[in-house]
């Protein structure tokens, strides 16, 4: 009986990890000579429920999947102007050394905040992390778990 629980709650975890990001429910459904094909049927409320797609505010169209993850934060403030320059300035040399990198700058009351990355798993977090703090210019910086976009 704790193997078929087990194996249910594993089973639950692959599926709801699918689901959540469509671009690996449809990469599952590609017909690759020799590999086989997966037909996926489901139900159009499931990825109702899951992340939804959105195209954010000053995007050039993209579309993105929100999910669960983790991003680097790299500055914390308060909410004076001088913060929210030093923010916006720790932004701009996050992108001179990593221009590869999705930096955030945000106003969560009350403190100005500069997050970078979208990183699904901590791993990747850390290893941009430690790429981050080995620059010298960054030293204060933490990982944290936040809702990132993924693109489609």
């Amino acid at each position: 009986m704790k193997k078929l629980g087990l194996l249910l709650v594993a089973c639950f975890a692959f599926a709801t990890i699918s689901v959540a990001q469509n671009n690996i429910v449809k990469s599952l459904e590609r017909n690759v000579p020799g590999q086989g094909k997966v037909t996926i049927h489901q139900d159009a409320r499931i990825a109702a429920l899951i992340g939804s797609e959105y195209v954010p505010a000053g995007s050039d169209e993209q579309k993105v999947i929100k999910s669960s993850g983790y991003r680097i934060q790299v500055y914390a403030g308060n909410n004076t102007r001088q913060a929210k320059n030093e923010a916006y300035a720790v932004a701009t040399r996050i992108k001179e050394h990593f221009p590869e990198l999705t930096v955030y700058t945000s106003f969560n009351p009350p403190r100005w905040l500069c997050r970078a990355g979208d990183f699904r798993s901590i791993e990747e977090a850390d290893a941009m992390m430690r790429q981050l703090r080995a620059t010298g210019v960054f030293k204060e910086v933490s990982i944290v778990k936040e809702q990132i976009n993924i693109p489609l």
